[in-house]
This record gives structure tokens, C-alpha cells and sequence, in this order.
């Protein structure tokens, strides 16, 4: 069903946002009261009640003849690509985790295998309602009175307020994905093959429509061309006994091909939450075979990461076994391209993890953001690796391992997604993340300091 698209009146959702904005005292900090999340930065626990959303979680309109979406700030993508996908139609860029939500895409980034082509979610927003903390609700367009907040509210965590409301853009999508896996032995012909593929959107006489890759070590890595197909014959099923990142290991030189539907192309992803459900024990067949499949997602592994933070359990494993606790190193970081396979040797020789991903991306335009400053027309790969460490031992730094990486990305030129924790020194800090735009937004819309500084969040656990 085709619905028309239109600016409407305070929604009940919204009037009881406003009413919980105003209940909060005005000397403590003002948060979203929510239960789950896709962060992995630790923050200091507020007995205050936090901001009701209930009723902003829905889609309010999908315009068929636009390919435009309504949709409220937290509306999970999962809700969203249910509507869209019986029209045919799909978000530009679908973060990889059912649970991530419309709002924390935009305030917090997010990336898929379309961002080679796309960019990033927020790139795709045509205008968006916002709660300020002046305790108001402004709509924010790239060519309004508020076109400051647009451009700086990518990257701001909530800092600058939160989206009740999100114009986007949709495309068309077909039925099916047909995917081929191509290996590498040797990293610097991996970001060779990037390089052709962001310039041609091809790869062996074949169109791409979705790109990523997993570096397994330094001379097994695969790049995962997609290409959209309405041929459905036999598509596979990785929410059941079949691991999907497990698929795309072959010896052959030949790709390895596979066929899904872009449903299960979309969030292929989260029923493994990527490879990290094999911390769990859900990777062994035996407990598999016992673990409800409804369970297998990411917002379960969550909880499950959640409660050990809680109840320090790993910790007292790694205590009974004369250990200190291990440093989580839980990151996304964006390096240009022509540094990307010198990042990844540097990684593998410094840092016990793997598999890693890699996700190629290039801002759609011309248009710059200002507190997640990519360059226009330059690649970069987002690489994401997600794990633990050995801890630093007595007198040993804290977040060793993080620090190093934060070092390394900044001498190549990159920068870090702010999710998870983070180490830098406030003038690093302010350098890499638009300190002098932050601050006048930060004047401008939260003068009285109601929502946490964005340092205050990403480094002090605010």
C-alpha cells in the first residue's frame, strides 16, 4: 500500500517524551530509559528515570512512488525492512544487526556492504525531527534554520539530542542476492580487487551491488561480491545448522558461489552475530541443535555480554586461573584504502584476533559532516574486530591493546567508531571529532548541558 508522506503533528510518542524530558531534574543527565543496545562503552549508572520513547518505535509511512520512509527514531531496522521489503523496496544502507535502530544508525553510525556505493545511513536522511536540549523538538533539513544540527548530528551519540522522527530515502531491491566468495592469498591484491570494484561497481564481467570481506589471516582473505537477482532457485539457509561466515572458506581458485534471499542477505549477519556466537558455544553443532533458533540473534548475545559485565563471571574465570581480567577490544575503525592492507599486517602481527571484517565505504556526495569528518571522494574499509585480550597484569596500562590501535589508525589517517571504549586524550579527541563544530551545536541546542558531553560519553563512560 502506497501512503503519502507529510510533516505531521506531535505524535503521542512525541508528547510523552516531552512530558519525561520535563520530569527529569535539571542538575541530572538526561538518557533514554532503554533496555537494550548495540553499544559496548561502559556508562555510569543514573537513578534518575531516563526518557520514554514508548510509541517511537514504529513506521509511520512508506511512500511506494518516492521511495521515501517516515519512521520513528526508534524503530529498530528490523521493523522497518519488514515494511519495506513486500513493496520491493529496502533502505540504502542496512546495518548488519536486526536491533540497531533508525535513530542510533544516524547518531552513532552505521555501515553495511552497500556503503561502497551509498555511504552511510545518515547520508540517506532527508530531514529529521529532533529533541534538543532546550527541551524542544526542531526538524532539521540540509537547508533550514537548523541545517548545523544536520550536518553534526552524525557521530553526536545522543549528545546533542535524539531523533524522534527520520525522512529516508529508499531503493529498489529484488528478490534474491547471488553472492560470490573470492579469496586472496596476499592482502595488498584484496584492496587492489576494493579498488577496482569501488571504480566499477564490477568484478569479472559481473555487477556488484553489495560489498564485504573477512580477513581470516594474512593469507586467507575473501572478499563477498553481491549482486541483486530475481532467480530463487534453492537459496540457502544460514538461520538454522549452517554458520553463513563459515560458507565462504574454499581452497579452489575459483569464487564460491552462493544464492539467498535478500531478507536473509540483509541480516545474514545476525544469527551469528557475525562469528561472536561461537563465545557462547552456539557454533557446536551439539548446542546448537538444542538452541532455539528464535534465540539465535544478536539482541540475545547482547544480554548474554550484558549480564557477564554485570556479574564479572569471565572475570572470575580468568582470576581462578591466576590471570587478570581480559581487555575487551570491541572496535570498528574507518582506514583509507591505500593504508588498509598495511593496517591489516600491522593488526594480525600485534593482536590476537580473528576473523576480522572488512566493509569498503566512499561518502555518497560532496557533502562533509562534521564531527565525523570523511574526506569526499576518498575509500576507506571499515574494519571491525570484536573480542578480548590478554589484560595488562599489575602496573600494566589500562586498555592496552586499545590505545595501540587507536595510535595506529590515527598515524594512517583513519578514524574509530565512538560504540565502544575509548581511550584518547581530550585534545586527540576534539581533533578527530569536529571539537570547534561540537562546541557552538553544543551551545547552540544543549546550552544548559542536559545531555552528556560527547568526550564525557565515548571516553569517561558518562
Amino acid at each position: 500500500m502506497e501512503r503519502t508522506l507529510r510533516t505531521a503533528a506531535r505524535t503521542e510518542g512525541e508528547r510523552r517524551l516531552l512530558e519525561s524530558f520535563t520530569a527529569i531534574p535539571p542538575d541530572q543527565p538526561v538518557r533514554l530509559a532503554k533496555r537494550t543496545s548495540n553499544l559496548f562503552r561502559e556508562r555510569t549508572r543514573s537513578r534518575t528515570p531516563g526518557l520514554d520513547t514508548t510509541g517511537l518505535s514504529g513506521v509511520r509511512a512508506v511512500d511506494v512512488g518516492t521511495r521515501m520512509a517516515d519512521v520513528d527514531g526508534m524503530c529498530t531496522y528490523e521493523d522497518l525492512v519488514a515494511a519495506t521489503l513486500p513493496h520491493g523496496l529496502a533502505p540504502l544502507v542496512v546495518p548488519q544487526l536486526r536491533t540497531i535502530t533508525l535513530g542510533g544508525a544516524v547518531t552513532g553510525l552505521g555501515i553495511e556492504s552497500t556503503s561502497f556505493r551509498n555511504g552511510l545511513p545518515h547520508e540517506s536522511v532527508i530531514e529529521m525531527d529532533i529533541l534538543t536540549g532546550t527541551g524542544e523538538i526542531v526538524t532539521a533539513r540540509p537547508d533550514n534554520e537548523h541545517a548545523d544540527l544536520f550536518r553534526g548530528f552524525p557521530n553526536s551519540y545522543g549528545s546533542l539530542g535524539y531523533a524522534t522522527r527520520l525522512r529516508i530515502e529508499l531503493e529498489p531491491v529484488r528478490a534474491h542476492v547471488a553472492v560470490r566468495h573470492v579469496r586472496f592469498h596476499d592482502l595488498d591484491a584484496l584492496c587492489a580487487a576494493i579498488e577496482s570494484v569501488m571504480e566499477s561497481s564490477a568484478h569479472g564481467g559481473e555487477s556488484v551491488d553489495y560489498l564485504d570481506g573477512v580477513v581470516f589471516s594474512a593469507d586467507e582473505s575473501y572478499l563477498t561480491l553481491g549482486r541483486q537477482t530475481d532467480d530463487g532457485r534453492h537459496p540457502s539457509d544460514y538461520t538454522g545448522q549452517e554458520i553463513y561466515y563459515r560458507s565462504l572458506q574454499h581452497d579452489g581458485p575459483e569464487p564460491k558461489r552462493d544464492l539467498l534471499t535478500t531478507h536473509d542477505y540483509l541480516w545474514r549477519w545476525d544469527t551469528d552475530w557475525f562469528w561472536c556466537s561461537r563465545a557462547f558455544g552456539a557454533q557446536n553443532p551439539r548446542v546448537r541443535r538444542l538452541w532455539p533458533k528464535r534465540y539465535r540473534r544478536s539482541g540475545v548475545y547482547w544480554k548474554l555480554v550484558a549480564l557477564d559485565q554485570r556479574l564479572h563471571f569471565s572475570d572470575r574465570v580468568e582470576a581462578r586461573k591466576g590471570n587478570p581480567p581480559r581487555e575487551r577490544v570491541v572496535q570498528d575503525v574507518e582506514v583509507p584504502l591505500d593504508h588498509t592492507a598495511e593496517f591489516l599486517r600491522w593488526f594480525l602481527d600485534e593482536v590476537p584476533i580473528e576473523p576480522i571484517w572488512l566493509c569498503p565505504l566512499r561518502l555518497r556526495g560532496e557533502r562533509t559532516w562534521d564531527l565525523y569528518p570523511l574526506s569526499p571522494g576518498r575509500t576507506y574499509v571499515n574494519v571491525g574486530f570484536w573480542s578480548t585480550v590478554p589484560g595488562a597484569g599489575p602496573g600494566g596500562e589500562s586498555g592496552a591493546t586499545n590505545r595501540a590501535i587507536e595510535r595506529r589508525v590515527g598515524e594512517l589517517g583513519g578514524h574509530k567508531s565512538l560504540y565502544s571504549d575509548s581511550f584518547y586524550a581530550r585534545e586527540t579527541f576534539d581533533a578527530l571529532y569536529g571539537g570547534e563544530s561540537y562546541a557552538a551545536l553544543k551551545d547552540a541546542y544543549d546550552p544548559d548541558g542536559r545531555f552528556p558531553h560527547l568526550y564525557d560519553k565515548a571516553v569517561r563512560h558518562a
